[in-house]
């Protein structure tokens, strides 16, 4: 399987896209004003215990306080999931002694009010619900992730050779100090002493750094920032099995070369900045798959369809038989569009983020073996998904629950924003999405042709959005396509609307560079 990560830098977002064999099946999303905040470190404090609930709200000086559960106040490697690699923590083959099984302490015997600590945010705020913590501190590396306070030492699963991972741990163990616990990551595969020693290095110096930040200052404070989405992403993702990164901005084209010379100096020849005219999501037809993905329903190849429904406490998905009516039977028909759903619907997992509880309805099949061997369709099509998931079995009504890792907003939530008309029932696009399109338009016409001049109408809260911070954003938006314009309000159109006319011609040429 080809695979390829597509990275688009603007003035107001940064996207990244990872295709597969053409394909998009993954969309990840950054901008200023909503930077994630998985793998920070904060210094804060206790507001409140709840015995009732076996939990803790920790005041991190962010608007929400961070929830911290009782079963992430305990020994430091117990949370290794977080990482997205499984890790097998003892080699068998190695006669090892199993870790003893982990104590229970109740959380008030843990923790006071008032009291300071440090935690790291293992999942983002989504909707009414604050920031996820874990006291269990990790610093992911390039090769490892080390763990303070421990003595453990993992080895990623998906290194399936024995041989290889008892090497890699005994390699490990010699150049590991005390106090520390180590997790071998998958890229640190056929990788030498002096990689995994530079690495370990590297993060035993930061952790030294975030230990005398945190003596220093008051709480709450952010303590650790984590790496940006681009830097994150090609520590983690960025390996032996990507064929090509390409990416559009020069300043962190340059960065991300200096970056793999140090790490992995084999990979620099798969990056290639991109300076075609045409924007990179366009030149690679990834503009219009993002649009579909905002969309409810899914069609499907065969005539069927997926109908996906956010709801507060779980996403549900219908697969339906639409025009599709088979040759022969019901049964047959009904298991033909089920299989191509299945697929689909672990693409669609992917592309959108979804997470937490989903229950998909599939068509009923009254052949039980027909049921397994839908399971077991969904199951080998989730096996590329890197966030963990849990599954029931098919039931005789055609249900079937899971459960996804979710450590941040879903990409609905990521593009839209709560719809003032409907209270939230509803999502309508985001005005900062509605700007990178407008800023996106401009970046074709200014390709396609000399026009330097346009009329621009939004509706009022694009325009208030385009004016605050005296007009910060209309003046980057300029400078970044290089064209003047002239910003008109319009209340008849709706947010994720715009017209845009010829200042020369004085014709409307909305039409004429949309995606």
């Amino acid at each position: 399987m080809r695979t390829e990560i597509i990275l688009n830098i603007a003035v107001h977002e940064t996207r990244i896209a990872i295709l597969e064999d053409g394909r998009l099946v993954e969309i990840l999303v950054e901008r200023p004003e909503s930077e994630r905040m998985v793998g920070n470190i904060y210094k804060g404090t206790v507001n409140a215990v709840l015995p009732g609930m076996q939990a803790a709200f920790i005041d991190i000086g962010t608007p929400k306080s961070a929830f911290l559960h009782a079963s992430d106040v305990s020994d430091a490697a117990s949370n290794y999931e977080r990482f997205f690699e499984e890790v097998d923590e003892e080699d068998e083959e190695e006669n090892e002694k199993r870790r003893p099984p982990r104590k229970f302490v109740p959380i008030q015997d843990r923790l006071k009010k008032n009291q300071e600590i440090l935690v790291q945010i293992t999942k983002e705020p989504i909707s009414t619900k604050g920031p996820r913590a874990t006291s269990e501190l990790s610093l992911p590396g390039r090769f490892t992730v080390l763990i303070p306070d421990d003595d453990h030492i993992g080895v990623s699963r998906k290194i399936k050779d024995w041989s290889e991972k008892r090497r890699l741990k005994r390699l490990t163990r010699e150049v590991k100090p005390d106090n520390f616990g180590v997790i071998v990551r998958t890229v640190a595969k056929s990788k030498g002493e002096a990689e995994v020693k530079n690495d370990i290095k590297q993060l035993i110096r930061l952790w030294d750094k975030i230990l005398k930040a945190s003596q220093k200052t008051k709480a709450p404070a952010l303590i650790h920032r984590e790496m940006g989405i681009t830097s994150s992403l090609i520590r983690d993702l960025f390996s032996e099995d990507v064929d090509r990164l390409v990416i559009d901005s020069k300043r962190e084209y340059k960065k991300i070369l200096s970056y793999v010379k140090s790490v992995s100096p084999g990979l620099r020849s798969k990056i290639e900045l991109y300076d075609d005219k045409t924007p990179i999501f366009d030149a690679f037809q990834i503009e219009k798959e993002i649009e579909k993905a905002y969309s409810r329903r899914v069609e499907l190849k065969a005539g069927g369809s997926l109908v996906i429904d956010h709801t507060e406490a779980l996403v549900a998905i219908d697969v339906n038989s639409g025009r599709y009516v088979g040759r022969r039977n019901q049964e047959e028909t009904v298991f033909k569009i089920n299989m191509e759903a299945a697929r689909e619907i672990a693409c669609q997992l992917r592309l959108r983020d979804l997470g937490g509880i989903i229950v998909v309805d599939f068509i009923d099949m009254a052949i039980a073996k027909n049921r397994k061997k839908v399971e077991d369709e969904l199951y080998a099509a989730t096996r590329r998904d890197r966030s963990k998931m849990n599954f029931s079995t098919l039931s005789e009504f055609g249900l079937l629950e899971m459960t996804r890792q979710r450590v941040r907003p879903s990409l609905l939530y990521t593009f839209s924003e709560a719809c003032p008309v409907c209270n939230g029932i509803g999502r309508v696009q985001g005005r900062d999405t509605t700007v990178t399109k407008i800023e996106r338009w401009f970046r074709r016409a200014r390709a396609a042709s000399r026009q330097r001049r346009f009329l621009l109408y939004v509706h009022p809260s694009v325009e208030e959005y385009l004016l605050e911070e005296g007009s910060f954003r209309l003046k980057l938006l300029q400078k970044s396509a290089k064209i003047k314009i002239d910003l008109k309000k319009d209340p008849d159109l709706p947010v994720e609307e715009y017209r845009i006319f010829s200042m020369k011609s004085g014709a409307d040429i909305t039409n004429q560079f949309k995606a």
